[in-house]
Order: C-alpha cells, then sequence, then structure tokens
C-alpha cells in the first residue's frame, strides 16, 4: 500500500529529465511525501507526526503533510475504529487542507474499495480534491495507461457516487502530474496536454498550474511560455496557480519559487492570487442545481474569470 522510495526516482517513473535542478525539485517532493507518510504510519498519532514535519524545509513540508495525510488515511481504513484522518485535519492538517485532502485520495487509491475512507464527513467544498488526489496516483503510477493512453478511471466517479464531475477533479489531478512526468519541462508538458482530447484541457491545466506554482521548478522565461502554450486556457492555468498560492500562504510556506509562479500565471501578486480565491470562495451548504458543476467547479470557473484581465505577469 505504501509506495518505496525508490519509486520517487524519475528514471524509475521514466519521466523526462530535463536536468539536474529539476529533477533535484522533483525528487524531494517525492522523498518529502514519503517522509510525511513514513512519520504517519510509523508514529500513528497526528502530533507526533507534526512535531516532525514542522523540520523539514518550508519548500517541501506541504508534501510532507500531503503524505502524512495519506498515511492516516491508510491506517484508519486498516484499523477498526482508527480516527486518525479526522483528527489530523482539526489538528496540525488544518493549516494543510489542500494537500491533506490530496493526501486522502492516495490512500484511495492504494486501498481496496471496502476500506476507502468515507469522504461524506470532509468539507463540500474541498473534498473534490480527494479526486484531484486519485487522478495525480493513477497518473504518476500508471502512466502507461493515463497519460501516454488518456485512459479515465471511472471507479472512483461510481463508487463514492460523485459523479461525472469526478472525473474532472481527477483530470486536475492528473495535470499536477504531467508537471511531474514532463519533468517540469514547460513544452514536454504541453505536448502531453495535446494528445488528450481538447474537453480535458482547461481541467489538466489547471492541475498544471497548481504544480508550477506548489512545487516549482521552471524559471521566468519558461512560465511565460507555459502561459502561452495554455491559449485559451490560461484562466484554468492562473486559477490552479492562484490555489497553489492560497495553500502556501494558508500554511505559512510561502516561497519564492511561488511568487514568481503567482506573477507569471495569475499577472499579481501571490498574497493578492490567495485574497481572490478565498474572496470568491462560496458558500457550499446549499442545494447544488446541476451535479455537472458543483459549487467547487464554480468556484474554479469565477476565479479563472477573475484572473484572466490580469494574465502578463512580470516583464
Amino acid at each position: 500500500m505504501t509506495p518505496n522510495a525508490s519509486e520517487t526516482r524519475l528514471e524509475t517513473r521514466g519521466f523526462h529529465d530535463k536536468g539536474p535542478q529539476a529533477r533535484e525539485v522533483l525528487e524531494t517532493v517525492g522523498e518529502s511525501f514519503l517522509t510525511g507518510l513514513g512519520d504517519a504510519v510509523e508514529t500513528g498519532s497526528p502530533s507526533a507526526t507534526d512535531r516532525r514535519l514542522t523540520a523539514l524545509p518550508t519548500r517541501y513540508q506541504g508534501f510532507a503533510y500531503e503524505g502524512a495525510a495519506m498515511g492516516f488515511a491508510l491506517l484508519d481504513g486498516i484499523l477498526p475504529g482508527s480516527r486518525r484522518t479526522a483528527d489530523f485535519l482539526r489538528g496540525p492538517g488544518e493549516a494543510h487542507v489542500y494537500m491533506a485532502y490530496v493526501g486522502i485520495g492516495w490512500a484511495m487509491a492504494r486501498l481496496p474499495r471496502p476500506l476507502w475512507p468515507d469522504t461524506g464527513g470532509l468539507d463540500p467544498l474541498l473534498r473534490w480534491l480527494v479526486h484531484d488526489g486519485y487522478g495525480f496516483h493513477q497518473a504518476y503510477f500508471h502512466t502507461e495507461k493515463y497519460v501516454h493512453r488518456q485512459v479515465r478511471d471511472a471507479r472512483a466517479a461510481r463508487r463514492t457516487g460523485d459523479g461525472a464531475y469526478a472525473l474532472r477533479a481527477a483530470d486536475q489531478g492528473i495535470g499536477r502530474a504531467l508537471w511531474f512526468v514532463g519533468g517540469t519541462d514547460v513544452d514536454q508538458v504541453a505536448r502531453l496536454v495535446d494528445r488528450f482530447p481538447a474537453s480535458r484541457h482547461s481541467d489538466l491545466y489547471a492541475g498544471i498550474g497548481l504544480a508550477a506554482t506548489y512545487a516549482g521548478g521552471a524559471e521566468e522565461a519558461e512560465l511565460h511560455r507555459l502561459r502561452e502554450h495554455a491559449g485559451r486556457h490560461r484562466g484554468f492555468l492562473a486559477q490552479g496557480s492562484a490555489f497553489a498560492a492560497e495553500a502556501r500562504i494558508r500554511a505559512g510556506l510561502l516561497v519564492p519559487h511561488a511568487e514568481l509562479g503567482a506573477a507569471v500565471l495569475c499577472g499579481t501578486d501571490a498574497e493578492s492570487a490567495a485574497r481572490a480565491s478565498r474572496e470568491l470562495r462560496p458558500d457550499a451548504s446549499g442545494p447544488v442545481a446541476d451535479p455537472a458543476r458543483p459549487h467547487y467547479e464554480e468556484w474554479r470557473a469565477s476565479l479563472a474569470r477573475e484572473l484572466v484581465p490580469r494574465e502578463g505577469g512580470v516583464s
């Protein structure tokens, strides 16, 4: 159920290798995720895990909390009566909720269906990030099928009852994975997107924008080129970038490469991008008129529209 450390190496995965700097970023992301996962499974304690993870470098802490959420969700699946995920989300994982929900999706991809985490009690707006995490896992570990052959995995959509939009949320996770599969090489990443049906591009670019801003690995000129590749999907590229800025700022993990990502992809500073995300966040307590457009999608679309006029970024 838990990946081996060697599985995060670009060479092992067969991912594109742009060079030593990008390779170090992506492989350290993977190592940090596994650190959080290992600590959660080893200690079984959200508070003990938190004490260990706060010592990690700021750039990579969020990925460790993502891994920890996966670990606690795995323990909840296999240990009767375990409520570690809920305790983690109410405690040290609260500031990292975006990454934590993604980590729960990783656990869902690793556990047999009867042991899947119950997503019904999660934040009704953010719970779609669980499907995002599921999609990332499938693209990262089963790249030939879900990236190169563009197959869609409807298992989570069907068995959680979340329907068609769960597939779109999973595509946003696949988009994040493309940043890794393409080795942060924006031209390679864009070529991977082009192989998918056009109807999936906006969600893929949203995930790419999130990964490019949160994980980093590309210079300013490359990010400008990424915007050009995104074309009419630049709004969703910016939306993903704004989500990344908000996730980092909420957790107190803002770093220079995230500022750069927001500047180029959103056309504004990270704090302003994050503020737009917070201000446009809808009330998800009411009924959904169209299941294909849940409140989460309305939020994403509103943010994409808000950020389009700001495109241009730093000169």
